[in-house]
């Protein structure tokens, strides 16, 4: 449903009040603490009003200010979808596959298509199938359909089939290796898969 000027405006204010709310917490503490996490909720905001174009500026001034964030799995699913309506098709490819790294259910949840059934190692909650119900989209909504067949052929594509199976791999050794100094060799090697993944693409993200 389209929304009303009214309610525009009002989404385009909380945006506002949220970006000066991390100013003043800059400017106060000369860093950004966000223990609130309100640096989140502007990429669904832009969504929401389809401003598109705003959205990709917040987001590189996200990666800018925050670059070691890894991000909420919903809200890498935000800056993908982001990217891909700028037409930055490329770093939207790479934002892709770190949103499957860090839920390998949700694309699937969003494609409405059955899930890969793998026991594997999940570190938090956020890995696990249940955080898919914080996921606002869904395939059957008719302003996202370019955006549906684009990311169907993503998650088909040869090398996103290569890296995630790579993913699932390290993932199911995680689950009952006990070793310290194994589990941090796979860890390096799941945190080269990104590396992989760009490196394939031959294209760094925004």
């Amino acid at each position: 449903m389209a929304l009303t000027p009214y309610r525009i405006e009002q989404v385009k204010q909380k945006i506002t009040r949220i970006r000066k709310a991390l100013a003043a917490e800059k400017r106060r503490y000369g860093c950004y603490d966000d223990s609130r996490g309100i640096r989140y909720l502007p990429p669904a905001l832009y969504i929401q009003i389809a401003d598109f174009s705003g959205g990709f500026t917040y987001l590189r001034w996200f990666h800018k200010n925050f670059p070691d964030d890894c991000g909420l799995p919903d809200f890498l699913f935000e800056w993908m979808l982001i990217l891909f309506m700028n037409e930055k098709l490329n770093d939207a490819e790479i934002k892709a596959f770190e949103t499957f790294c860090s839920n390998t259910y949700l694309l699937d949840r969003f494609l409405d298509q059955p899930s890969i059934s793998v026991e594997k190692y999940e570190c938090s909650n956020m890995e696990g199938e249940a955080y898919c119900t914080y996921l606002k989209y869904s395939c059957a909504d008719d302003s996202l359909s370019l955006f549906v067949t684009w990311l169907r052929g993503v998650i088909k594509s040869k090398k996103f089939v290569n890296l995630s199976s790579k993913f699932f791999t390290i993932r199911k050794q995680l689950l009952s290796e006990k070793d310290r100094a194994i589990r941090s060799a796979l860890l390096e090697q799941e945190r080269q898969l990104k590396t992989e993944f760009v490196s394939w693409n031959d294209k760094t993200i925004q």
